[in-house]
């Protein structure tokens, strides 16, 4: 697995947790719009 890959299961995996979407959704954002949606979701808890 490559580092990319990693941090796309990190991602998907996080936001999958928070906000209870989908893998197709999940996966069907582009990667900037799922990095934004990691920062709200860590925003919203706090981190």
């Amino acid at each position: 697995m490559t580092y990319a890959a990693d941090l796309l299961y990190e991602e998907v995996a996080y936001l999958a947790h928070h906000f209870h979407w989908s893998l197709d959704e999940l996966l069907d954002l582009e990667h900037p719009e799922r990095l934004r949606f990691v920062a709200e979701a860590a925003r919203l808890n706090g981190q």
